[in-house]
């Protein structure tokens, strides 16, 4: 298993040290209903809680978590979360549904710079093609296990950057995570 745990200390200034965690949200059921209102399978809500179990033991805490409005999202948060020693602001945002590599950074470059520790929970290809995007660097096989493993449900990528989220870009940050279930 792969995941980079946190340093200490605090970020106010957009000069500091941040963390993106991208998760993809847990497995979905495929239900007569919309694409939208689509709730986690059985499996799903097995492998939410492993991942807050997961996120707690690497040690993140999390200033917001960003949430899309979906039904497979909004479940997997509320199974995730409640493994964490501390819940984050949550904000529930309709352009994560479905959202672009661009509209995801997009999101990011509105974040407040007092957040030090974002969680994004969505859905591919937009939450891999991201992590992609955003690892100017790598740490070990990481983006090589990522790619090979296609980004499953319940997988999250840890991307480490300095600077302010208004300068999120294309390989700003450096790959230092990556989790899927079967870990």
């Amino acid at each position: 298993m792969s995941v980079a745990t946190p340093s200490g200390g605090t970020a106010s200034g957009p000069s500091h040290a941040r963390r993106i965690v991208l998760l993809r949200h847990a497995k979905a059921d495929w239900s007569d209903t919309s694409d939208h209102d689509r709730p986690l399978a059985e499996r799903g809500r097995k492998d939410a809680p492993a991942v807050g179990r997961m996120l707690a033991r690497s040690g993140f805490s999390f200033d917001q978590a960003l949430c899309s409005t979906a039904s497979r999202t909004r479940e997997t948060w509320k199974l995730a979360v409640s493994e964490l020693p501390q819940r984050p602001r949550t904000v529930y945002e309709d352009r994560l549904y479905e959202a672009s590599l661009g509209e995801i950074i997009a999101l990011l470059n509105e974040t407040p710079d007092d957040v030090r520790e974002l969680l994004v929970i969505g859905h591919n290809p937009g939450v891999h093609g991201t992590a992609d995007a955003l690892a100017g660097e790598v740490e070990g096989d990481l983006l090589a296990r990522m790619s090979r493993s296609g980004f499953p449900t319940s997988a999250f990528a840890v991307i480490e950057f300095t600077g302010s989220w208004k300068a999120v870009e294309h390989g700003v940050g450096r790959l230092t995570g990556f989790w899927t279930p079967h870990d």
